[in-house]
């Protein structure tokens, strides 16, 4: 497949999960990928398995300075980007009374202000390639409901969501050609939602939970939220900017 051949982009979050199976399917539709994240031996073995075609920095999404050096390395090696996606994030349960102030703001410096320093360093990376592009952010369904146990998520997650929009709307007033949209999985077969039915008290009944909680009664799949992103960063996509892709298999519905 060549839906996106000559595109080149910036994957957070890219070892595991999500990141992951989005990098598989951005390779086989032709892409150029850089792949980051915290993990270096996990990131680079994947990037080694992957091809020629995948490369990978190591990446604190939180730290400025980590988006600085990986921005001007990306501009020496390949002059610019045709796409990032801001796909880094945490997910640690509790209530609004449970939830520390160190676990908020360590939260926040994940979901919230990882994306917006990855729409920031993101633009000035597209703009240098001339041809525009699209900035693909990971928000999440607790982004658009409310969950009682995630107060720092769901809070993280929604300004994502309205962050996406601000980005879109600047973008298209500038002409730059670059569009900026959400995803919104639910509760996916992922390491991060493994961890969380790990410490519940009950891990058996809460997982059973999460995928009846869905009408169509299973988690998410990886792959499910990757091919809402890889439509987004196509040219499939080029007038789309500003909205949200609902992966949710019909929760948000109910």
């Amino acid at each position: 497949m060549d839906r996106l051949n000559d595109k080149i982009g910036l994957i957070t979050g890219a070892a595991s999960g999500i990141g992951l199976a989005t990098c598989e399917l951005l390779l086989e539709n032709g892409a150029t990928i850089i792949m980051s994240d915290l993990s270096n031996s996990a990131g680079r073995q994947k990037a080694d398995q992957l091809g020629t075609r995948a490369s990978f920095e190591v990446l604190d999404v939180t730290s400025e300075n980590n988006w600085i050096n990986i921005s001007n390395k990306i501009e020496k090696k390949y002059s610019g980007l045709d796409f990032i996606i801001n796909n880094a994030g945490v997910g640690t349960p509790g209530s609004i009374e449970d939830t520390t102030l160190e676990q908020w703001r360590q939260i926040h410096a994940v979901n919230s202000e990882g994306p917006f320093l990855g729409c920031k360093y993101g633009i000035e990376l597209i703009k240098r390639n001339g041809r525009g592009g699209s900035i693909v952010n990971i928000s999440s369904v607790a982004g658009i409901i409310g969950a009682p146990n995630l107060a720092a998520y769901c809070s993280s997650k929604a300004s994502v969501r309205l962050l996406t929009k601000s980005v879109a709307l600047h973008c298209a007033r500038k002409r730059y050609g670059i569009r900026c949209n959400s995803v919104h999985p639910s509760y996916t077969d992922t390491p991060m939602v493994d961890e969380i039915v790990s410490e519940h008290r009950n891990p058996l009944h809460y997982r059973m939970a999460l995928e009846t909680a869905s009408p169509m009664g299973r988690l998410g799949t990886p792959l499910d939220i990757a091919g809402a992103v890889v439509y987004l960063v196509s040219d499939e996509a080029k007038f789309v900017t500003g909205t949200e892709i609902v992966v949710d298999g019909g929760l948000t519905a109910t």
